[in-house]
């Protein structure tokens, strides 16, 4: 009986050795994804498991602003995405900023201070929204509130423009845009906003604000005609624009390339990083517009208000 006991003992401490053992290369194992600079798709917890498409080159969750700043410095499939947003916003600040004080506005004497914030408000919107989506890809937050503040910013100069003989107009449709950004950045900011249960919602809201652009053009349209909105806001430039956020969030949406061929294009060429690009294009197409609303105000070739 004395022996018995001694085995079941051994046995029982053997089990709990064993168990210890599982327990502790598992912590390891943990451990050592944290410590990798990228890991594989099935590596990464649950919630940031976005695209199965692309399968390696992720950094791993880190709770650590160091190492995610850190990230900046090594490749990895997140790299393209932070650096088209991040280089195109320096751009945005610090060439905009030059070339209207030195090249726009000297264009012309009857340039006015209105004109100004105009150019101010889209590039200070196009820089922050950029810089926001880079950092948003470093930390993975404030992207929807960067959308909010581009769109914003876009749509307030190009409306002083298409009515600038009709301020009752513009004060309306500047009204509207706030309104609709200030319930959009108080949404995003909530904690249950991401979740697949807001997905309906998240969505009809950001399509509604939009969507919201439409009505000034039309509305425009109706009071001096498809030829005249294009003099007044570069409507062919807002077209395009609206065709490359369309091109883009078709890619992203359709995953294309990367469904093709999956694990070709972990780190170049993957639907975000072109649905990245395809967005500073259509920033460019917008500011195209806003100097022809600008040049068609002060060259003086059209009776503007007449």
């Amino acid at each position: 009986m004395a022996v018995k006991n001694r085995n079941t003992q051994r046995g029982g401490a053997g089990g709990g050795s064993a168990g210890e053992m599982v327990v502790e290369g598992a912590k390891n194992a943990e451990k050592k994804v944290e410590e990798a600079l990228t890991v594989l798709l099935h590596e990464l917890p649950l919630w940031m498991q976005d695209n199965h498409f692309i399968v390696s080159g992720y950094r791993p969750q880190s709770f650590s602003f160091y190492k995610s700043f850190h990230s900046l410095t090594y490749l990895h499939n997140e790299t393209v995405n932070i650096y088209t947003h991040l280089l195109p916003a320096l751009l945005f600040l610090l060439l905009g900023t030059y070339t209207v004080k030195t090249h726009l506005l000297p264009r012309y004497p009857t340039s006015t201070a209105p004109d100004l914030l105009s150019f101010a408000c889209f590039f200070a919107s196009a820089s922050t929204c950029l810089g926001i989506l880079a950092v948003a890809r470093v930390g993975n937050k404030l992207d929807y509130l960067g959308i909010i503040i581009l769109i914003m910013g876009s749509f307030i100069p190009s409306v002083h423009y298409a009515f600038y003989c009709r301020r009752r107009l513009a004060y309306a449709y500047w009204s509207m845009i706030s309104l609709l950004g200030a319930g959009c950045a108080a949404v995003s900011v909530m904690p249950g906003f991401r979740t697949p249960a807001w997905r309906p919602f998240r969505a009809g809201l950001f399509v509604s604000m939009g969507l919201s652009s439409v009505l000034p053009v039309l509305h425009g349209v109706r009071i001096y005609g498809t030829r005249g909105m294009d003099e007044r806001m570069g409507v062919r430039w807002l077209l395009i624009e609206g065709l490359l956020y369309i091109a883009g969030a078709g890619i992203y949406a359709a995953r294309v390339p990367e469904r093709f061929a999956p694990g070709r294009f972990d780190l170049l060429g993957a639907s975000h990083q072109l649905f990245h690009c395809l967005v500073v294009a259509a920033a460019g197409s917008h500011l195209v517009g806003l100097v022809k609303g600008f040049d068609y105000l002060h060259s003086g070739d059209a009776q503007v208000c007449g």
